[in-house]
């Protein structure tokens, strides 16, 4: 790697599955919530989950739903953002 550095870091969970979004964000599973990170590395939010996340990704017709893997359940939520076209 050549001029790498952090982009961000989980205050818990080790981080697992990874999409971006149409705007740049980056979702990303850890511990028992999806975070959601600005393209600078800044952490917009997280969605709660009531166990351990593992993975995620967006669907639907109009991409805006995410769907989350969890240990024993999969969620799903409809989000104010979609899949990149």
């Amino acid at each position: 790697m050549v001029n790498g550095r952090d982009f961000a870091k989980l205050e818990f969970g080790v981080p697992d599955g990874l999409r971006v979004d149409a705007k740049g964000h980056v979702w990303c599973s850890g511990g028992e919530a999806v975070h959601v990170f600005h393209p600078d590395g800044t952490l917009l939010g997280r969605i709660r989950v009531p166990e351990e996340v593992a993975n995620l990704c967006f669907g639907g017709p109009r991409g805006n739903r995410l769907f989350i893997a969890a240990t024993t359940s999969v969620y799903a939520i409809y989000v104010n953002a979609k899949a990149p076209s």
